[in-house]
Parts: structure tokens; C-alpha cells; sequence
């Protein structure tokens, strides 16, 4: 990378850390050469860090600064950078990244022996001995993350450890992070295709763990400087583009200013500033928008002191201004997944121009910029005999990170860990899920029903057999968007949880890591049984059309209910008298129609047919408006009532039962048929798809009256979401 790529010039820098310039690296090496202060007062080369580290900390312990600089300085004597420079200059200005972030003392004194048990000969107990056991956990954690290469064959371990070692404690990777950016900054040194090969590196795994433990100051500048070594052009187009409107008059300031004068009427201590864009960003929105404006250039940033000044800002600005209302964003109540919180709007000032704003805290901006840098130290070691020795709590953990520590240790193989961690750390945006119990569920965005399941209940989701999404019935195959209220459906006893598992096509629907290596791993101890070579030769002679088996054989009239759900209907025999139905004809006589299922109450009417036979169809039936189109006369028909005296007999009749896969579901539904005193003459299954089956049940009932409350108990089953008469599948007859 050229050196005007390395030291860019600060046009649509965002206010965070300040860029270490080569004075200052100079400075640094100056004050290496000539060696550590005398007792008692700060080094030269580490005032500048105590300055900074005291305006987050006023009072913070300086002395433990001094010894860890004292060591790393006398450890590194010697070495040199492949830039020229001390080597200990390379420490100090990591620990000087952090020290902006505000990162607390325990991590700056890590930062600053972060490489000595790697590159010299002290030890982690010598660390441990004069810093404590915090410190040496995270040079441990840091050494770690550099004992491997960073080479493409090593990429995978290395990660992993990253990932581990983050978990246990996410200073480790707020280290890792500014030392890369350090290393970033001066990469210039090195040869093309290693810069080119480390900003690979950087941009797909680097980059998007910034992006989730939220220091942003970390993440822009990362980013920037992968910009201008993998797209020189881009970059190069970019900056023209921000040296052009350097020189012209800045509509945000003049938009800056007509904020301020609203706040300040509205009596509201506010601080308003303008936040460039950094060069990526600028890119982007160059991308989306087409030919940029001064305003694209930047937004506003409005700072106040608590929650609910936030919103009056918000109010007093939709007010004043006009605002966008699909550029609104509320990360105040729904902090996203990296501990980010504000309130995103746009609105159109005087000449028309749409600026966008953010709003929040001073607080909010500090976790915005530092992320769990600004948090401090959250770590206590965990009490009590049944913690396991050296676990760590961490209350601010986020919970992507949990989720991706969940399944890493369920990985051993570690190319499909990597390819797993890149896909996840591919999905840059998180959504929240509204749980039916009233909690919330962070998931990358384009995550299915799968995914929420697996992230929800971990290896039971096995039994997962539906979902229900905004309160209506969803497949888990269904995409979650921002906001969606998901309940998932579980199986209903213990022997249906015992025995289910998810089939292949889980996979097809399952974007986290989480779920595929769940579902993989289940699917590898549950193989699907091979067919025998007698039923391979058995399946291959059978007719296409009857490759569904049959469940039950014969329905009573020579007709098969395959498992493809067709009712076949026969040809010999079909015409037989029905009692129960008063036709006007005389002598007729009577059968009722298959497709249609006529039982008592419905309305019904009929048709002759040859021989002088009568079909009876329900009013509705399809095919009732197909014979009249036809110009065929309907036959008056009606129900017998009991003084006809003709009212007995039984009713057959054929029902659809849609319900969610899972085992056990026939024999469930057939034995609430039987409560309901009906007979399962025949029943046919439907092959799953999407998770979902059809059944169709032909049955013979006692009493017509009877079929309301035989259809609720059936809809009552345990995955059954409807049972319906209608379709032509649904045939019907009364014997």
C-alpha cells in the first residue's frame, strides 16, 4: 500500500480515536532509545497514554502503567520492526488506540505486554507474579491468538481460538482488534500480496467481529484501510469526491445550526455536531443514491443527557422539520444485537435538502463508538463449588457471541467451522423476535423458524413440529422478519419429543451455524434405513401412479385411497339405493356424490344419472355448477326427518386433517376418532412437504349430527391446525 494510502488525510473521518501520525511513532522511538524514566515518575514515551487514559479515568492507578511499560520496554530492547522502529513502539501505540476507546487499566496493562511471553523470554507466571492474574489471562488469551499463522491452511484454528478466547473474555478481542489496526496502519511496509492477503483477513473475520462487539471507532477505520489496498480505484474516486466538496460551502453545518436554534427554543440542552462519513460509507451510499449531495456527505449528531431527551429531541424535530418517516429507527427501545443504541430519523430542512440524523446519549455515543470497550471491566470470577475453575461471568456478553461459543465446541472439524463462522459473520444485520411468552430473540437476519428454534430450545428443537408467526400457522421454513411474534409448536408428549427429529430438508431452511450443525449431527446418528435389494426390485416393477403405498387398503366399494391422497372411484357397482334422502322422483334410486361428502344437515340437491338414478350433491359442490352450466334439470331432494321414518342408518364420510409432520400424528388422530364413536373405514397419509402432511380419513359415523364435534376433536390433536370436508379428494357416501 503506497504511504498517501496508509496515512490517509482525515476528509470524512468520523470523530473517535485519533490516527497515531509518524511524529508521533518518532516521538515514541525516541523515547524507547533513551530508556525508561527514573523511579518514581512516568516514562516519556507512556505520558502521552496516561494523559489520555486519565481523561476517561481520572483516578486511575498510573503506577502499574509505568512497571508494565518498564518490562515490556527492557523485554523488547533490541527489536525492530520490519518499519525501522522500535519494537516497543508497536505496544504503546495499541495501548494508546485503547486508551481513546477508554478502555480501564487492567486492558491497557495487557496491551502493553501483550507480545513479550510471545517474542521474548518472559514467562505468563512472571506476568501473573507482578500484574496479577487478570493481566496474565489476558496476555494468555492475547499470546494465544498469535501462536498460529495467519496463513490460509491455519486460518480456521486460529479463529477458533480467537472465538474461545473472545468468549471468555471480550478485552482479549478489544486487544486483538487495536493490534491489528495498528498493524493496518503501517502495513505499507510489506509486500502487495501480503497486504493483500492480511486485508482479506481483516475484511472477513476482523471487521465483522468489530462490527459485533460494537467499537466502531475500530470498525470504520479497519475498514477504510481495507478499502484502499483490495479497491485503490474506489478509494481513490472516493477521496476526489470528498477533497471536491471540501472546498464548498457545507449544508450540514448550516443545517447544524437550524437544529440548534429549535433545541434551544424548545429548551433543551443539547450538543449538535456533524459526523462525516467515513470513506467506505461515502462509497456506499454513493452505491445506493447515485450522484451525491453535501448532506450525503455526513449526518447530524445530537447529544443530550438522558433517554427521555432523546425522544423530545425526536418530537421537537418532527415538528419543526418534515420528516422522513421510513428512515426512522427506534435502537433506543430495541438496542441492536451489539449493545447499540440511538434514535436514527431524517427530515427536510429549508431548501429541501433531507439530512439524517441520530440521536442519543453521551453515554449511548460512548458504547456506540467503543462498544464493550466502554463498559469497562465486567469480569468477576464466578462463586460457588459448582462453577468450574477459571469460568468467567459476563453479563454484557452479547448474544451472537454466546450463540456462535454454543456451537464452535460442537465443530471439531475445523474447515467446516470456518466456513461456518464466515457465513455467520457474513449476515450484518441482526433482527429481534418477539417470543408468545413475551422475551425477545436476537437472530440474524434471513433466519428461519429453524434457526429461532435451535437458538431458542438448543438440541430439543428436534421436536419442534410448527410455528405459529403473528398469530397465524407458519412453516418453519417461513423467513422472520424485524419485529415477527413466533411461537414455536412443540411436540406434545414426551414419546413424540423421544422419538421426532428434522428431516433433511430442515437444512434447506437453516441459516445460523447453530442449527445446521444441530440438525447435521442428528441426522448423522438417525441415517435413514436403506432399502433391501427385494424392495428396491419391488418399488422398480410398480406403476408411477401407485408408488405411494396404500394404508388401509380397500374404502368398503372397491375404491383405494392411495398415500398421494386420490380416492379412486370404481366402475362396477356403483349405483346402490340410499336411504335417508326423499327424492321427487318416485322409484329413483339414490346415491350420494363423492366429491362432495352430503351428510346431514347440508343443503343439498340432485341430478338424474343413467339408469335412473339420482346423485346427490351438496349445493356448494363444484360440480353442481358444472351440470347446470350443462344444462342438465336438478332433482328436488331433501333429508329424511325421523317421521318420514326413513331418518336411520350410519353416514360415511371423508375429512382432510392438515397438520405439521411428526411422529405418532396417525395414531393420535385415529384414536380421537374413535372417542367420537365414529369408524375408520380407510386412511391415507400424504407425503410430508414443507414440514407438513395431509390426511385423508374415510369414516363411518352412527350419527350426521355428530360430525361438528368429531371435527373439533380431531382439529384438538396435538399438531392438527384444520379439518376440513372440501376438495374433490373428499369423497363421500353413505352406505
Amino acid at each position: 500500500m503506497s504511504a498517501e494510502a496508509t496515512d490517509q488525510a482525515p476528509f470524512g473521518r468520523r470523530r473517535g480515536i485519533p490516527r497515531i501520525d509518524l511524529r508521533n511513532l518518532r516521538r515514541f522511538s525516541r523515547a524507547a532509545l533513551l530508556g525508561p524514566a527514573s523511579r518514581g515518575r512516568l516514562p516519556d514515551a507512556i505520558e502521552h497514554v496516561a494523559k489520555v487514559h486519565r481523561a476517561h479515568h481520572p483516578g486511575a492507578d498510573l503506577d502499574v502503567l509505568r512497571k508494565a511499560y518498564v518490562l515490556a520496554e527492557s523485554s523488547h530492547r533490541g527489536q525492530m520492526r520490519k518499519s525501522g522502529e522500535p519494537y516497543i513502539t508497536h505496544p504503546l501505540a495499541v495501548t494508546l488506540i485503547l486508551a481513546e476507546l477508554g478502555a480501564e487499566t487492567t486492558t491497557l496493562t495487557a496491551s502493553l505486554l501483550h507480545d513479550t511471553v510471545e517474542d521474548t523470554e518472559v514467562t505468563l507466571d512472571q506476568v501473573g507474579e507482578e500484574f496479577g492474574e487478570e493481566v496474565r489471562y489476558l496476555v494468555d488469551g492475547v499470546t494465544k491468538l498469535e501462536k498460529v499463522d495467519y496463513g490460509a491452511a491455519a486460518e480456521p484454528e486460529t479463529f477458533r481460538k480467537m472465538l474461545v478466547a473472545t468468549g471468555n473474555d471480550v478485552r482479549v478481542m478489544s486487544i486483538k482488534l487495536a493490534d491489528r489496526l495498528h498493524n493496518m496502519r503501517t502495513l505499507g511496509v510489506m509486500r502487495p500480496e501480503k497486504q493483500v492477503r492480511i486485508a482479506k483477513v481483516t475484511r472477513d473475520v476482523l471487521i465483522p467481529l468489530a462490527e459485533r462487539l460494537g467499537v466502531q471507532a475500530l470498525k470504520t477505520e479497519l475498514e477504510d484501510l481495507v478499502f484502499a489496498i483490495l479497491h485503490p480505484e474506489e478509494y481513490a474516486q472516493t477521496r476526489e469526491l470528498l477533497q471536491a466538496h471540501a472546498g464548498r460551502p457545507d449544508p450540514l453545518a448550516r443545517a447544524a445550526e437550524d437544529v440548534r436554534g429549535v433545541l434551544h427554543e424548545a429548551g433543551i440542552t443539547a450538543e449538535v455536531l456533524v459526523r462525516p462519513r467515513h470513506f467506505v460509507s461515502v462509497h456506499r451510499v454513493g452505491l445506493k443514491r447515485g450522484e451525491l449531495t453535501g448532506t450525503d456527505l455526513g449526518r447530524l449528531l445530537v447529544l443530550v443527557s438522558d433517554d427521555a431527551d432523546c425522544y423530545a429531541v425526536l418530537g421537537e424535530l418532527h415538528t419543526c422539520f418534515t420528516p422522513v418517516i421510513s428512515e426512522f429507527k427506534d435502537f433506543i427501545a430495541v438496542p441492536k444485537f451489539n449493545l447499540y443504541q440511538s434514535l436514527h430519523t431524517a427530515v427536510a430542512g429549508r431548501d429541501g435538502e433531507v439530512t439524517e440524523v441520530l440521536i442519543r446519549t453521551q453515554q449511548m455515543h460512548r458504547v456506540a463508538e467503543a462498544g464493550v470497550i466502554a463498559l469497562g471491566n465486567p469480569y468477576t470470577p464466578t462463586e460457588g463449588a459448582d462453577a468450574p475453575e477459571g469460568e468467567r461471568a459476563d453479563p454484557t456478553r452479547p448474544g451472537w457471541l454466546s450463540r456462535l461459543l454454543d456451537w464452535q465446541s460442537a465443530t471439531p472439524d475445523p474447515d467446516l467451522f470456518w466456513t461456518s463462522l464466515r457465513d455467520d459473520l457474513a449476515q450484518d444485520r441482526e433482527i429481534t423476535v418477539f417470543r408468545s411468552d413475551g422475551g425477545t430473540l436476537g437472530l440474524p437476519a434471513g433466519a428461519s423458524c429453524v434457526d429461532a428454534a435451535y437458538a431458542l430450545y438448543g438440541e430439543d428443537a428436534h421436536s419442534c413440529i410448527g410455528a405459529r408467526v403473528n398469530g397465524r400457522i407458519a412453516t418453519l421454513s417461513t423467513v422472520l422478519r424485524d419485529g415477527d411474534t413466533l411461537q414455536l409448536l412443540m411436540a406434545g408428549d414426551t414419546r413424540d419429543a423421544a422419538s421426532h427429529g428434522p428431516s433433511p430438508e430442515w437444512l434447506d431452511h437453516a441459516r445460523t451455524p447453530a442449527a445446521r450443525i444441530a440438525i447435521n449431527r442428528w441426522l448423522a446418528g438417525h441415517p435413514a434405513p436403506q432399502p433391501s435389494p427385494q424392495e428396491t426390485r419391488d418399488a422398480a416393477q410398480e406403476p408411477e401412479a401407485e408408488s405411494a403405498s396404500t394404508l388401509s387398503g380397500q374404502d368398503g366399494q372397491g375404491s383405494q385411497v392411495s398415500q398421494g391422497g386420490e380416492t379412486a372411484v370404481p366402475t362396477a357397482g356403483a349405483v346402490r339405493p340410499e336411504a335417508g334422502i326423499i327424492v321427487d322422483r318416485p322409484g329413483a334410486t339414490v346415491r350420494l356424490a363423492r366429491c362432495c361428502t352430503p351428510v346431514p344437515p347440508d343443503a343439498v340437491t340432485g341430478f338424474a344419472v343413467r339408469g335412473g338414478a339420482v346423485t346427490v350433491h351438496r349445493e356448494r359442490c363444484p360440480g353442481v355448477a358444472r351440470m347446470i352450466a350443462a344444462g342438465r334439470t336438478a332433482v328436488g331432494v331433501r333429508w329424511a326427518d325421523e317421521d318420514d321414518g326413513d331418518g336411520g342408518g350410519d353416514y360415511r364420510v371423508t375429512l382432510f386433517a392438515e397438520a405439521f409432520s411428526r411422529p405418532h400424528l396417525l395414531a393420535d388422530l385415529t384414536e380421537a376418532i374413535a372417542a367420537e364413536g365414529a369408524e375408520v373405514v380407510a386412511a391415507a397419509v400424504e407425503p410430508p412437504r414443507e414440514q407438513r402432511v395431509r390426511h385423508t380419513y374415510t369414516l363411518q359415523l352412527p350419527d350426521a349430527g355428530r360430525l361438528p364435534t368429531l371435527m373439533r376433536a380431531m382439529r384438538n390433536v396435538p399438531g392438527v391446525y384444520d379439518v376440513t370436508r372440501e376438495g374433490r379428494s373428499m369423497a363421500a357416501a353413505r352406505s
